[in-house]
């Protein structure tokens, strides 16, 4: 496994403290200068770390204050390539793994065009129901191409960012995609899942997350209980 770059390294630290309460909204992250001394860094790897975290979205930066932890919106960013937890506050999320991840062969009628490698390689296949305070959000299905994912099925996802574990232990960056969204009329499991009422639609979205690697994305499905939740994001 490759080893983590110094301002990566700062980075999944500082993402993880913003994260989990240690700096809350509104807070400011230490100086540059403090971070050079306590992390024993350079200035232009601190930066790169902070740019990163702005990039992300979980900081803003004002001239003469420094790095502010960005407040929070209700909006759900599944639709952001900095994934759900950075959208909404990992103390805000609950997962359940509805199916562990396992190793399987792509279904036949698979929505997005597979290039040849995912094809011979197979998928790593997951479903995961996604809480925000309590709350049935989303329910998703996940397939990964097998590539380069050593012992992923071992991994556990509960209560964890999948797009923090690709990226912290399999070097994946999540750097863009494409969706298809509708709403649709719920089956049974989908309204049971979601809570739903009888009446109530869902929103329906298939998405191809691009990576880093060539020849690796990460394809989604996902139903979205948008009654009281809005989504946003960019690509």
């Amino acid at each position: 496994m490759l080893k983590l770059p110094q301002y990566k390294i700062l980075y999944e630290l500082l993402r993880k403290h913003i994260l989990s309460g240690v700096y809350e909204e509104g807070a400011l992250l230490p100086s540059e200068n403090e971070l050079c001394a306590v992390h024993n860094l350079t200035r232009p790897t601190v930066r790169h770390a902070l740019d990163a975290l702005l990039k992300d979205g979980l900081i803003i930066k004002k001239q003469g204050k420094g790095s502010i932890v960005r407040k929070q919106l209700k909006n759900i960013g599944i639709l952001s390539i900095s994934g759900t937890a950075s959208a909404i506050g990992a103390r805000h999320l609950k997962t359940d793994i509805l199916q562990k991840p396992i190793i399987r062969k792509w279904v036949d009628s698979f929505p997005f065009e597979l290039s040849q490698i995912e094809k011979e390689s197979g998928c790593i296949h997951i479903e995961r129901l996604r809480y925000v305070d309590e709350e049935p959000v989303f329910y998703d299905i996940n397939h990964i191409p097998n590539i380069n994912l050593p012992r992923f099925t071992s991994r556990s996802l509960q209560d964890k960012s999948l797009f923090d574990e690709l990226r912290k232990n399999y070097q994946v960056e999540i750097l863009g995609g494409e969706q298809k969204l509708k709403a649709i009329k719920p089956d049974e499991k989908i309204k049971a899942l979601l809570q739903l009422k009888k009446g109530e639609p869902v929103l329906y979205i298939e998405r191809k997350l691009h990576t880093n690697k060539e020849g690796f994305n990460i394809y989604s499905t996902i139903y979205f209980n948008s009654i009281n939740h809005s989504i946003f994001g960019s690509f």
